[in-house]
């Protein structure tokens, strides 16, 4: 079994407030603290299979451009998710199996681009608008019993287990692989930095709080308990992790490098992006109306957050 990286953003960041403040309220965290942030999904070889986890945004999704006032930020384009997956040297039809950790575009993007995969995706997700039309979806309802101290799962291949991790999304899950005596968990945004993970804080984004709550403290005994290897989807701590095969011991944290931010360098174009799902409010699709003009309480039509998680594209 070989894992890799898919990596396709760089040089973003996630400040403490966000990363920290789902349960104490982000006034309680230090918004000049700024965690390290990227973009990036992962690919497994078992030899006879290529099983993707997550399928990065879509193409043509612009850059945010940030300022000293947003929460987070994903990151530059290092290019497309589908460059990153080939220069990798697969094909798209060589991928067999997609396992979907949730329904927000930064995770689905690109799920029609992989014309063989069969995409295994919780049932509680499948009425989600980033999923309708795309083919070739099997609902996972996770009958094959208990993970270790998590409750329900469902074997995607050899060594492979897909395991309910709801509360960012109610149909959030993990995916953990065993190879080498070690185990690696593929977690996308149940936190969205190590550092949160180590400090048992949860983020202000979830559908769900206290099922956000249970699963980071099922995670937590879990890493606890078993070599682990943890994942990351939004902090380049995940393919540092991988790439130095490195347990996490929560009582030995790694070193916190913070992010370097310029906010000088980037223009915007009237649109603006959700940091958390990829949206892009276009004023041209919306009657002529500038974000800056919707109604303080506007949501975001996907992930439902609100006006303050959307950066200038």
């Amino acid at each position: 079994m070989d894992i890799k990286a898919i990596k396709f953003r760089a040089d973003g960041f996630y400040g403490q407030p966000f990363a920290f403040g789902g349960e104490e309220g982000m006034e309680k965290f230090d918004p000049k603290i700024r965690y390290r942030g990227s973009l990036q999904n992962y690919l497994i070889d078992t030899g006879s299979e290529v099983i993707l986890i997550d399928t990065g945004l879509p193409a043509g999704t612009p850059e945010e451009v940030p300022d000293e006032k947003s929460p987070a930020y994903t990151g530059k384009d290092i290019c497309s998710y589908m460059e990153a997956f080939t220069k990798l040297g697969y094909t798209p039809e060589q991928v067999t199996k997609i396992v979907l950790t949730h329904r927000h575009s930064d995770h689905s993007g690109e799920l029609r681009s992989f014309p063989n995969a069969k995409i295994y995706v919780n049932a509680d997700e499948l009425g989600a608008d980033e999923l309708k039309d795309i083919p070739n979806l099997v609902p996972v309802k996770f009958t094959d019993g208990a993970y270790y101290n998590f409750p329900e799962s469902q074997k995607i291949s050899d060594g492979i287990w897909m395991v309910k991790a709801k509360g960012h999304t109610r149909g959030n899950s993990l995916v953990v692989a065993e190879k080498d005596n070690l185990f690696y968990m593929f977690q996308a945004d149940i936190t969205y930095v190590d550092e949160a993970l180590y400090e048992n804080k949860l983020s202000v984004v979830y559908d769900d709080i206290a099922a956000a709550r249970e699963t980071l403290d099922r995670v937590r005994v879990f890493v606890r308990n078993h070599p682990t290897v943890y994942l990351s989807t939004h902090s380049p701590q995940g393919y540092e992790n991988l790439e130095a095969n490195r347990v996490i011991d929560l009582d030995h944290p790694v070193p916190t490098v913070l992010a370097k931010v310029d906010f000088t360098n980037s223009k915007a174009t009237g649109k603006y992006v959700c940091s958390i799902c990829g949206y892009v409010y276009d004023p041209a699709e919306n009657k002529g109306v500038p974000f800056e003009e919707l109604p303080a309480d506007w949501k975001c039509p996907r992930c439902k957050q609100g006006k303050d998680k959307f950066n200038k594209a």
